[in-house]
């Protein structure tokens, strides 16, 4: 069975609560060599990441991913003084108020709105049951499940996109072939050309010997071999989009084939019309190389 091919980058939310406790996951995913999961868990909840590890590897292969939990109770207070804080706030103002006559004490009020003096209440995790943790878990589950679609989305667009750059790197081949044609033939007479003029100021090389020399250097500039190699590897390149599912590295290693191929071309051009097509064709490659990048 064919799978879809899959983007590296996405981002999924579940979020629920249970007998009070409010939970949200956020998972986030971008380009990457292998895969990486950092997964960032309120204290207590560490015991769950073994598990989260082996699931998240079940279900992706490639791609820096982020993975956030936030709990909080909801029938418990958001908001809690800092107790050493606010001790130490209302001496000082109270020692300032005895100090300045007629000064009314200090407001509870102006006291609490003081930065630091209350924070968010600290969630009771020892409280947190299996039925919880299960729920939580199982959130985690529905985010992967919905990052796997995200990403498979975006890989559907992309293919998209390296469909189109495979047909006009496909074109960009036919128009190279055509340009190259003549070219060993046409070089060779150009070479003999300029070397009879030569000759003719210096006729003490024989002109066999030239013609041989000349036969060389017009070999060297055949690119048929080049252009066979770049056939070769669109057709690897379109196979490998219809493999679909983790093909990412291939794809990567096989684009460096295309550049290798393009740049050989370039340096064996012996007209302005191919050279301008091999340019071309390393412009349509780079942007295949950056699409490639993408993909699981």
């Amino acid at each position: 069975m064919t799978m879809p091919l899959a983007s590296m980058t996405g981002f999924a939310r579940s979020a629920g609560t249970s007998d009070g406790l409010a939970w949200a996951w956020e998972l986030r995913s971008v380009n990457g060599r292998g895969l990486d999961l950092r997964l960032r868990l309120p204290p207590g909840f560490d015991a769950l990441e073994p598990a989260l590890r082996e699931e998240a590897g079940r279900a992706l292969k490639r791609g820096n991913v982020t993975a956030n939990l936030a709990v909080r109770r909801e029938d418990a207070p958001r908001l809690a003084p800092d107790p050493a804080a606010l001790e130490q706030v209302l001496a000082l103002a109270t020692a300032l108020a005895a100090r300045i006559p007629g000064a009314p004490p200090p407001r509870a009020d102006a006291l609490l709105a003081l930065p630091g003096i209350l924070r968010a209440a600290p969630t009771d995790e020892a409280a947190i049951t299996d039925a919880q943790t299960a729920e939580i878990r199982a959130g985690f589950a529905g985010a992967l499940t919905d990052l796997v679609a995200a990403r498979r989305g975006e890989g559907a667009r992309l293919a998209s996109v390296l469909d189109a750059l495979l047909a006009e790197i496909a074109a960009l081949h036919t128009r190279a072939a055509a340009e190259a044609a003549d070219q060993p033939a046409a070089h060779r007479a150009r070479l003999m050309e300029n070397l009879r003029g030569l000759l003719d100021e210096s006729p003490s090389l024989p002109e066999e010997r030239i013609a041989q020399e000349v036969a060389l250097l017009a070999a060297r500039s055949d690119v048929r071999e080049e252009l066979d190699r770049l056939a070769s590897h669109i057709a690897a390149a379109r196979a490998l989009l219809a493999e679909g599912a983790q093909v990412g590295r291939r794809l990567d290693f096989l684009v460096q084939e295309f550049n290798r191929e393009a740049n050989t071309l370039c340096s064996k051009s012996a007209s302005v019309t191919l050279t301008a097509t091999g340019l071309a064709l390393k412009s349509a490659i780079e942007q295949l190389r950056e699409q490639v990048q993408n993909i699981e």
